[in-house]
């Protein structure tokens, strides 16, 4: 580990693990299994507890659909022993933009580069009193 990855480690709780997870996934931790995104994913000794680390910054929505199940306690077996294979209309990973350059931005949105469609004339505001 570079003095830079410690530094990382020390002061950032959203870049990988934090020296606390790193030390209770070396006590406590059993690794289970690492999807096609890098993350890697833990479970207590007893199964009481489920962790991943992930490959940069945390981000919830790099979890993928294969591990999401496992990862909620919806199945017990994880994707590495039950041989998991993505139905036909899941989609690939695709990274949560928000916030971002690459956001989606609806037409007539104040952050469009469109801007809003001119008014056609088939509204009439409405008035007090009316």
């Amino acid at each position: 580990m570079t003095f830079k990855e410690l530094l990382t480690e020390i002061f950032t709780w959203w870049n990988g693990q934090t020296l606390g997870t790193r030390f209770f996934t070396w006590k406590k931790g059993q690794r289970v299994g690492e999807d096609e995104l890098g993350n890697v994913y833990y479970q207590t000794k007893n199964g009481a507890r489920r962790w991943v680390i992930y490959n940069g910054e945390a981000d919830a929505s790099k979890i993928s659909a294969s591990w999401h199940g496992w990862m909620h306690y919806r199945v017990d077996e994880p994707p590495t022993s039950e041989h998991y294979r993505p139905r036909d209309w899941q989609k690939p990973h695709r990274p949560n933009f928000t916030g971002t350059a690459a956001a989606y931005r609806p037409k007539g949105s104040l952050a469009s580069a469109e801007g809003r469609p001119a008014v056609t004339g088939d509204y009439d505001a409405w008035t007090p009193g009316s």
